[in-house]
């Protein structure tokens, strides 16, 4: 749903309002397989963990962050960035097949007042879609997403899986 002009997910509500597990970084609590983080991973490289968003703004939405913790993409090694891209360019491949989206957004929020709620570095690929917006994404503001991330788990770690680097 939109507020002043901004999307409303109302499941990640709790999460804003600071109902999260407690622990210093969740993606390096997922790093570590901390029982108390829900993980979504997919995908471990060498250097970088891949997850579906468990508040994802369409189908497959998915993020990729360094088991390093660093929270600036310039604090990434020249090793680490060459296995980044090459994880985006799969993921990508992966996506196209398993989701069939129409585009693209793919970015990292960094810094306070990016919209950054997690300090680890994270890239998120966000499918796109040529009709998202139906008649109630329109009319009542709420957008609905027909996809449940964890549902689709399997599909993504078997196509992972068939190919290593």
């Amino acid at each position: 749903m939109k507020i002043n002009g901004n999307l409303f997910v109302p499941s990640k509500i709790a999460y804003v309002r600071g109902d999260k597990p407690a622990v210093e970084c969740i993606l390096c609590a997922i790093i570590i397989k901390d029982p108390r983080v829900k993980s979504l991973e997919v995908f471990r490289s060498a250097h970088f963990s891949l997850c579906a968003n468990l508040y994802p703004y369409s189908p497959g939405h998915l993020l990729i962050f360094p088991k390093r913790h660093v929270e600036d993409v310039r604090e990434l090694t020249l090793a680490e960035s060459r296995e980044l891209f090459h994880l985006e360019k799969r993921t990508l491949d992966i996506l196209d097949k398993l989701y069939h989206p129409h585009g693209y957004n793919i970015g990292y929020n960094i810094g306070e007042w990016s919209g950054n709620s997690i300090k680890h570095l994270h890239l998120h690929i966000v499918p796109r879609y040529r009709n998202e917006l139906g008649f109630v994404d329109i009319i009542t503001e709420t957008r609905i997403i027909v996809d449940d991330p964890v549902k689709n788990l399997p599909r993504l770690r078997k196509l992972f899986k068939a190919k290593t680097f």
